[in-house]
């Protein structure tokens, strides 16, 4: 193939204004920047958490290939939901989890010739889901599929950033790709690191940014001031798209570039 293949990857999904807005422009940003593959965590693509059968047949008709997940991954059964309806190979789930789901730890999708393969890891720290440690499972992912593809992808799905850029710089030379998720908010930290591999600590989310990380500002206000729980209901306005390009020469064989996206109407 001739130029370089990039990747589209997205940051959180929240809820069904954000899925809409993915069906009306995914298209569109997907020539505007001359996307290969897009991923994308619809860890909060149903409702706000989790993912179900309706979510996952919205996220694969807009134009993602391969779907991740985050600490939401039990919050609804969606295998038994949806593997008898729909092909659940594209969704990698958190290969760290203490109760794994057995086959989707790692995905592939191949587009150009190119196969790339994505693995998910969630961090340990300020997180209510217990997990083995993301750094040595990272190494038994990489070492077991890394020669079954082109360019290797990994997510770390955590609340602290200190974590996820320590694992960036474990993982630097060895995954194509690293990009963090979780907290809803982009970051300004994209580089390439000094053995190549292409970093962002957070990609921020697709949802509604008049918004607090997605849900209805009222709402969150009244939550924090009176310390009671309640639904958190999720905005619907000024929806955007957050995530990052990766861009990878194939002749090199490396990463050229990583930007960050930030798209709205």
């Amino acid at each position: 193939m001739c130029g370089l293949f990039k990747i589209l990857f997205l940051g959180d999904i929240v809820g069904r204004p954000a899925r809409k807005y993915l069906k009306s422009n995914l298209c569109r940003v997907k020539e505007l920047y001359n996307i290969d593959v897009v991923i994308a965590d619809g860890e909060n693509a149903a409702a706000g958490a989790g993912i179900n059968l309706r979510s996952i047949r919205d996220l694969r008709g807009a134009g993602i290939d391969i779907i991740t997940l985050g600490d939401h991954v039990f919050d609804r059964d969606f295998i038994k939901e949806s593997k008898d309806v729909i092909d659940l190979s594209t969704i990698c789930v958190p290969s760290n989890t203490i109760t794994p789901i057995d086959g989707l730890q790692f995905v592939k999708t191949e587009k150009n010739g190119i196969t790339v393969g994505v693995c998910t890891v969630l961090g340990r720290h300020f997180m209510k889901i217990p997990v083995s440690c993301p750094f040595k499972k990272f190494d038994e992912i990489f070492d077991k599929y890394r020669h079954s593809v082109d360019i290797f992808v990994t997510e770390i799905h955590a609340e602290a950033t200190s974590e996820k850029i320590a694992y960036g710089w474990y993982v630097d030379g060895r995954a194509d790709l690293v990009v963090g998720t979780h907290t809803h908010v982009q970051t300004a930290d994209e580089r390439i690191l000094p053995n190549g591999t292409a970093y962002i600590t957070d990609l921020g989310m697709c949802g509604a940014h008049k918004s607090v990380i997605g849900r209805n500002i009222n709402t969150v206000l009244d939550s924090f001031i009176t310390g009671r729980k309640q639904r958190l209901e999720i905005a619907e306005e000024d929806i955007r798209l957050n995530g990052c390009i990766a861009e990878f020469d194939p002749e090199r064989k490396c990463v050229a570039k990583i930007s960050r996206l930030s798209y709205g109407d």
